[in-house]
């Protein structure tokens, strides 16, 4: 009898024991499922990115030449169609920040549009001129008509990327 109870006890043990590590196994698997990223440029960490809204009240605060080391979440709004080498993140509906990468030491891939990104580098304001907002534009795919129609430089909110985790989900 005792050879019994000693059995079933051993037999919840291990069967109770099995259960908790598949459930911890499956808590891992979808806590790493959760945070896939490609890497291009300097390797960042997620932790710490301010929000978008966050950012955008950094740069409202700053003025033509302030610049500042953040690191920040959006999604890629455009990129580059040529080769990668800029993107646009939005900040809100109606505002966004042009990325360029440190030393044009890496390119996005073409095909980003839509994904979560995180940046991280220097945050600056700028008034772009005019015919660097036309290459931007001739860069994006736009029409010769609506590249004609850009004849005023324009206060930015730039950054200059040293590294970005782009989402890959």
């Amino acid at each position: 009898m005792k050879l019994a109870i000693k059995f079933c006890a051993i037999a919840f043990l291990v069967f109770t024991a099995c259960k908790e590590g598949k459930k911890e196994n499956k808590e891992l698997e979808t806590a790493t499922q959760e945070v896939a990223y490609a890497t291009f440029g300097d390797k960042i960490s997620e932790k710490d990115a301010l929000t978008k809204d966050q950012m955008l009240a950094k740069f409202e605060n700053m003025n033509v030449g302030d610049t500042i080391d953040v690191k920040f979440t959006s999604e890629i709004k455009e990129v580059c169609s040529k080769k990668g080498c800029w993107m646009k993140l939005p900040l809100n509906k109606t505002t966004e920040t042009m990325v360029r990468f440190k030393d044009y030491g890496f390119f996005m891939p073409l095909d980003s549009q839509g994904k979560e990104v995180i940046v991280a580098g220097k945050a600056f304001v700028k008034i772009t001129p005019v015919d660097e907002l036309q290459h931007y534009a001739e860069d994006a795919g736009k029409s010769k008509e609506e590249i004609a129609k850009i004849t005023e430089p324009k206060k930015e909110f730039a950054f200059e990327a040293n590294g970005v985790l782009i989402g890959t989900k």
